[in-house]
């Protein structure tokens, strides 16, 4: 049985914003740190997003009188109060100081420029004065469910900037990092997590590491559909691996987001900030219609809201045609070229390299495509997963929980040095006070069991059964019924067949010797994880009898606040189990802001029986 071993500190499974800075964190606190990636850190999800990050600064027009307070009330709201207000106040109080030491390092946001600014809402000009005294400080833009224009940005590029110079500082700091690497099970003795099995994804030759304290950072599981702005890359394989120690639960598995603006038919997103900058929604008259919905905030409700007004104006008839199925219209056309190939530039360069359309002059085809994972490995408000000591998780990947069942746009981006630099600081303490024991024996059955797995997958011993169709198949069974709307019948049919499916991938057989860098292999031994994490979300779909946030029920439209104020808690009790057990707790244990109308939406609620504790 031959493997390499690595010993560390911290262990980072996910290299992208939230497994780097939390990396950072720890290594400036003098501790030995390795970072674990699928592909290059660079590469990361993270430098995917465009739009911005979430800070309360204040420093523009449109930004006046924002505050920590009105920023925690907005992620409140957008959460539809199904976060953990506990953490919501940290995420928004350390905001503003996360932002500026990300200055600090080098990131290049924006910047207030002094005088008479021309700007947009929706698709309507209008003049604000930026004042001499705030000339060069961070400025902001809009972005939707916010009361104030709060968004740090650079440009349409800010995951790629802050990624960059997030990089740069492990580089700095002396942080090992091994990329195309993948980890397929936690080592754990049933109370503490030891480190992980991992696959060398060149090679195919596992490995071992083993550390004091391991984080999981992984990114969503946007994969598990098939109309996803995800990268191939976000297939859940943190999530896999915490619900498969049957002692860490998975987190309001059903609170998946849908982004209004995933262009047709690639499905790759175009920023809120072209809405936030002023862009509308038109639909096959060209005509616009989210201000007939939602008078107050039109394109700028919040994501799970204006995905289903779009959807609905579609089943209306009012989609455009297309052979990629009905779709409506992006118009940035008014914001002018040099808006546009500035502020917009990723969007200009998408538009034009993958639709062959230039956004200056033409409509961009979007419809909604998943998008975000609210849901994750469940966490308290220090970043540690239920289950087992000594395992943490940051960024999307967790259930921290400020998100609730609607993240609001710039707050994921965020929530990654925002909260990887608070878990990062509780990580640093935690290992402060660590010691590891490592069982070698213990070590050895874990590496011996994905051994035997991997054997199996190349000899065909289960079945012959086409890991490529396992997966389209669930895919399309999550789309088609544990989408945008959601009812009962079809999320009870949804979870059957993907029993079923779950049946087949037990039966999965390489075509391939899954010699070396094999990609049939490396995803055959995710397959069966990825079908529990989708039938945990179709189950806790099924089971949740209300609609909050992105989880809209046709068979029960009212938010209920007496009985569905609550956190999802998934466990997957044993490999032979074809469904999660389900338990619950609290939304929140402190209640800052009781549950009300979010402002926009259709509202009807189910209110709690006797309020909560309720602190000022």
């Amino acid at each position: 049985m031959e493997y390499q071993t690595f010993y560390t500190d911290l262990l980072c499974i996910g290299a992208g914003l939230a497994g780097e800075r939390v990396a950072v964190e720890a290594a400036a606190n003098g501790f030995e740190t390795i970072l674990l990636s699928l592909v290059p850190p660079r590469r990361s999800h993270s430098c995917a997003a465009e739009g911005g990050m979430q800070a309360s600064l204040g420093n523009c027009a449109m930004g006046e009188g924002d505050n920590p307070d009105i920023h925690f009330a907005d992620t409140v709201k957008g959460s539809d109060w199904g976060c953990d207000q506990e953490v919501a106040r940290i995420f928004a109080d350390t905001a503003p100081i996360a932002v500026r030491e990300a200055a600090f390092w080098g990131i290049p946001w924006n910047r207030v420029v002094a005088g008479k600014a021309v700007y947009y809402k929706s698709g309507q000009e209008f003049e604000a004065v930026e004042p001499q005294d705030r000339h060069g400080l961070i400025t902001a833009r809009a972005f939707g469910g916010t009361a104030k224009w709060r968004t740090c940005y650079t440009a349409d590029g800010t995951g790629h900037t802050l990624l960059y110079t997030l990089d740069n500082k492990v580089t700095q700091l002396g942080v090992t990092v091994h990329d195309r690497v993948e980890a397929i099970s936690l080592i754990h003795d049933g109370a503490n997590c030891l480190g992980c099995v991992a696959r060398d994804l060149k090679t195919g030759r596992l490995r071992v590491y083993l550390a004091k304290a391991t984080l999981i950072a992984t990114g969503g599981y946007g994969r598990l559909y098939s109309e996803t702005t995800n990268t191939v890359i976000n297939e859940g394989g943190g999530h896999i691996v915490a619900l498969d120690t049957g002692l860490v639960p998975f987190g309001n598995p059903e609170a998946v987001q849908f982004h209004p603006t995933g262009i047709v038919p690639t499905n790759i997103l175009v920023t809120e900030g072209c809405r936030g900058d002023g862009g509308t929604l038109l639909d096959v008259d060209e005509k616009r219609f989210m201000d007939k919905y939602e008078p107050a905030k039109a394109e700028l409700a919040s994501r799970d809201v204006v995905s289903r007004w779009m959807m609905y104006h579609i089943a209306q008839g009012k989609g455009v045609p297309s052979p990629y199925g009905d779709h409506l219209w992006l118009d940035i056309r008014h914001l002018g070229q040099k808006h546009i190939t500035t502020k917009l530039r990723e969007v200009y360069d998408l538009c034009r390299h993958f639709l062959g359309v230039d956004p200056i002059h033409q409509l961009i085809p979007v419809r909604p495509a998943q998008h975000y994972s609210m849901g994750g490995v469940r966490t308290d408000k220090n970043g540690a997963a239920y289950g087992l000591q000594g395992l943490f998780s940051a960024g999307e990947s967790a259930c921290w929980d400020m998100h609730g069942f609607n993240r609001l746009g710039g707050n994921s981006l965020a929530e990654t040095i925002v909260g990887g630099r608070y878990i990062g600081q509780k990580v640093a303490q935690y290992l402060a006070g660590a010691e590891a024991h490592f069982d070698t024996a213990l070590v050895r059955q874990f590496v011996a069991r994905d051994q035997e797995r991997i054997k199996r997958l190349v000899s065909g011993a289960d079945g012959k059964q086409n890991v490529y169709e396992i997966r389209a198949a669930m895919q399309d069974e999550m789309m088609e019924r544990v989408g945008i709307f959601r009812n009962g019948a079809d999320l009870q049919k949804a979870v059957e067949n993907l029993q079923a499916i779950y049946a087949r991938a037990k039966k999965i057989g390489l075509r391939s010797n899954g010699l070396g860098a094999s990609p049939e292999l490396n995803l055959a031994l995710k397959m069966p994880g990825m079908l529990r994490l989708a039938i945990c979300v179709a189950y806790g779909a099924l089971v949740r009898t209300e609609s909050r946030g992105c989880h809209a029920r046709d068979d029960y439209q009212a938010r209920n606040d007496r009985d569905w104020l609550n956190r999802t808690l998934a466990y997957w009790p044993e490999a032979a189990a074809d469904l999660p057990v389900l338990k619950y707790e609290p939304a929140t244990k402190v209640m800052y802001l009781p549950p009300g109308d979010r402002g926009y939406g259709k509202v009807e609620i189910i209110p709690m029986d006797a309020p909560k504790e309720v602190r000022p």
